[in-house]
């Protein structure tokens, strides 16, 4: 279980378009935090590749590369 507290637009804006579309204002609110946690698992991704680039911990292989690797 989770409480939070919404700014007033925010929760008027939750509400009304919960009441158009017939559902609750949790479904919105878990749709929601799902999608920006996986947005952000995404940058923290990313992140880490791109500092393992730099580092030399991964290699970088040209798309010409891989090219000719992939038709062997």
């Amino acid at each position: 279980m989770l409480a939070i507290r919404l700014d007033p637009i925010l929760e008027e804006n939750l509400n009304t378009i919960a009441k158009r579309e017939k559902r609750t204002k949790s479904y919105y609110v878990r749709e929601a935090l799902a999608k920006y946690l996986e947005d952000l698992q995404d940058i923290y991704d990313a992140e880490s590749a791109l500092e393992n680039i730099r580092t030399g911990k991964s290699n970088i292989v040209s798309w010409e590369d891989a090219k000719k690797e992939l038709n062997k």
